[in-house]
This record gives structure tokens, C-alpha cells and sequence, in this order.
């Protein structure tokens, strides 16, 4: 019985042994560092989409940082209004008018959402349509809740010409201020990346491709050659199927951190993270039960089963279990120092990976009741 029971500690061991040392190092957080400018070259035309639902609140500081950037180019911002009852278009030109950049800001009004279509990628792809006449080098595909400080753009430009790069994306900067966003947005990087690590998504040698739907800055001919936006019209997930229709048309694909744009939205408590959490967890799961059951079983013993273990009464397993839960803890201490969090943080990670799992139960339940990925009064995961 001893011998099995060191068996089953030696398990979540080797997992976090194959996760620190073989999934692309993860873990060690890929910032996004400003680069130094570009070599000369032609100044480059940009447009910024920003497809916007309800987002009065917080488009105003969105639209006025992207006007603000210290770009040798050009930068033209399209707004979608995406069908907003609460002044959304108004906030957004007032946020320009203010600057004395009303030139540079396009509002338009979206179509009614055709079946088959998300509505942030409907919204999105009329934005992209409008901004051909500009003869944009880049699309910027942005949030309404992202502020870019001064210099960003000119970082992701950079980045993109110096390595020939189509699609260069940033993970912003999420709020860590209320106790749900500390306990449970570092975590939420932290498993994205451990889904896409991003050297895989660097790498032309892996089928890996991700990207951070809050910031990606896309060559239009990369979306051309994909079939444009219509290619992945029906995916909730939407920033990584983009990543992943691009790599596979041969395109270079980059994700990395950054400090340099950070999320103006406010995540006030657990539910409505986990709302969010919820909203595309089965769906990432491709609706598979089988696959669900599979999740469930790996985060019980990759993350709570060294807990379990710590009151096995068996030194053995006792022992094994430490070592399991110390390195998970090293895996997570650089994600919870970029978040500007104590150490301490790092070791909770058990208790989180249960929230998470629970929130992809409740995604899978939300799918079956007719409810999947709810997003401002719109399903956009339904069951067929």
C-alpha cells in the first residue's frame, strides 16, 4: 500500500518536472521589452479597430491613448459601435473632439449581426472593411477597455518590421486592484500561457499559435490570405483562431507580455470572473464531455492532489508532495511578480486551480442550458 501510495505522490511530481523543464518555458514570463526604433524605412500607416458594446465607461481613455502615441506613422482609430444603448459612439468622439483629433476617429455603426457571425468578429471585420480604404500597413485589433501608453504602438510596430513578423500580440496588463482580480487573474495568464507558450508560438517548428485579443497588430495581407475575418466568423475564441489561420497560412506569429497597455476593466468579485472565466472554458473544450471529464481529472492531480497528499500520514508521499507543490510554486512565482504581487501569492495556486475548475463546470452547464459564451446579452455559444 505504501509503494502505491508513493506511486500516486510521484505523479503530480513528474507533471510539474515535464511542465517547468519541457512545455517551452512557459512559465518564465515572455515580457514584451520596448525595442529600440526600427531601422529607417518608410513611415508606416496603422488603423486601430475597436469594436465596442455598452463600453461608454471606459472607450474614452482607449480612443484618447491610441491618438496620444508617439508613432513616426500615422494612426487612424475606428470605432464599431456594436448596437450600444449607453452612448458609446457619443464618448468615443468627445474623447477625440477633446484632443483636437476628430479627423483621426472613425465612428461607425454596426450592421445587424448575420448568422453564423460572433458579434465582436462582426463588428470587427466591418472595421477592418472600412479601414482598407486607408490603405492601412497594420491593423491594430483592440479593446475598448485597453489604454496604450505613449510608446506601445511603436513597440509593436517595431517588433513586427525588425523580424518580419504578420501578427505581433500582447498580453496587457490586467487589474490586479479588488481581492477576486489577485487571487485569480495572474493564474488566468498563467493557464493561457501553459495552453500557448509562446517560444511554441514563435516557432515555425510548432503547430502552437495564440494571441491576446486585447491588442494583436496584424498585417491586412495576413488577413487576405486567411480568407479574411469571415475564415473564423463563428469562433468565440477568437484572438487565438486568428493566431492559428495565420501560422497556418505561413504567417510569423509573436506573443509576449507587456506592461506597456494594461486593462481599464474592473473585475469587482469572484462571480464576475468567473462569469468570464466561464464564457469560453467548454468551448476551448470543443464541447467534448469526455474532454471536460479529462480536464477535471488532470487539474485534480496536477494542482490539488500534493494538498491531499500533505495528510496522507506517509512520510513518503508526505515528502513528494512538498516537492510537487514547491516547484508549482516556482512556476507561478514569476507570473505573480509580474503582477506586482508578494511571493506569497505563488503558493495558492491549488485553491485557484479548483475556482477554475469549477468555472469550466459551469461553462459546460451554461452550454448545455442554451447559455454559452453570454457576452452583454448575446449568446454566442449555442448548442446545435
Amino acid at each position: 500500500m505504501s509503494m502505491i501510495g508513493s506511486m500516486l505522490a510521484a505523479v503530480p511530481l513528474l507533471i510539474w518536472l515535464y511542465l517547468l523543464l519541457a512545455r517551452g518555458g512557459f512559465w518564465r514570463v515572455p515580457s514584451a521589452q520596448t525595442p529600440s526604433p526600427a531601422p529607417r524605412g518608410p513611415a508606416r500607416r496603422v488603423v486601430a479597430v475597436i469594436p465596442a458594446r455598452d463600453e461608454a465607461a471606459v472607450i474614452g481613455d482607449a480612443v484618447g491613448s491610441l491618438l496620444r502615441q508617439q508613432f513616426a506613422g500615422s494612426v487612424h482609430v475606428i470605432v464599431v459601435d456594436d448596437g450600444s444603448t449607453d452612448g458609446t459612439a457619443a464618448a468615443a468622439a468627445a474623447a477625440a473632439a477633446g484632443l483636437g483629433a476628430a479627423a483621426s476617429l472613425s465612428v461607425l455603426s454596426g450592421a445587424a449581426l448575420p448568422p453564423g457571425w460572433s458579434g465582436k468578429l462582426w463588428a470587427m471585420s466591418q472595421g477592418v472593411a472600412a479601414a482598407a480604404a486607408l490603405e492601412p500597413d497594420y491593423l491594430l485589433l483592440t479593446d475598448a477597455d485597453i489604454h496604450h501608453s505613449p510608446d506601445h504602438l511603436a513597440a509593436l510596430v517595431t517588433n513586427a518590421e525588425r523580424h518580419r513578423r504578420d501578427l505581433v500580440s500582447h498580453m496587457v496588463q490586467l487589474a490586479t486592484a479588488t481581492l477576486a482580480e489577485r487571487c485569480l487573474i495572474p493564474a488566468f495568464v498563467f493557464f493561457f500561457f501553459k495552453l500557448y507558450p509562446p517560444a511554441w508560438i514563435a516557432s515555425p517548428r510548432h503547430r502552437t499559435a495564440g494571441a491576446a485579443g486585447g491588442c494583436i497588430l496584424v498585417r491586412p495581407a495576413a488577413i487576405a490570405r486567411i480568407g479574411g475575418l469571415q475564415a473564423i466568423r463563428s469562433q468565440i475564441i477568437d484572438d487565438c483562431a486568428l493566431a492559428r489561420a495565420v501560422k497556418a497560412a505561413g504567417g510569423s506569429v509573436w506573443l509576449g507580455l507587456t506592461h506597456s497597455a494594461r486593462s481599464t476593466r474592473s473585475y469587482a468579485s469572484f462571480a464576475h470572473i468567473g462569469r468570464m472565466i466561464s464564457r469560453t472554458a467548454f468551448n476551448q473544450l470543443h464541447h467534448s464531455y469526455a474532454l471536460l471529464a479529462a480536464t477535471l481529472g488532470a487539474l485534480f492531480v496536477t494542482y490539488l492532489l500534493p494538498v491531499l497528499l500533505l495528510f496522507s500520514g506517509h512520510p513518503p508521499s508526505i515528502a513528494l508532495a512538498l516537492a510537487a507543490w514547491a516547484l508549482m510554486s516556482i512556476a507561478y512565482a514569476p507570473m505573480v511578480r509580474f503582477h506586482g504581487l508578494p511571493a506569497r501569492w505563488s503558493l495558492c495556486l491549488p485553491g485557484i486551480a479548483a475556482f477554475y475548475a469549477g468555472a469550466t463546470v459551469h461553462s459546460a452547464l451554461q452550454y448545455r442550458l442554451g447559455r454559452g459564451g453570454l457576452w452583454k446579452g448575446r449568446v454566442q455559444d449555442a448548442r446545435t
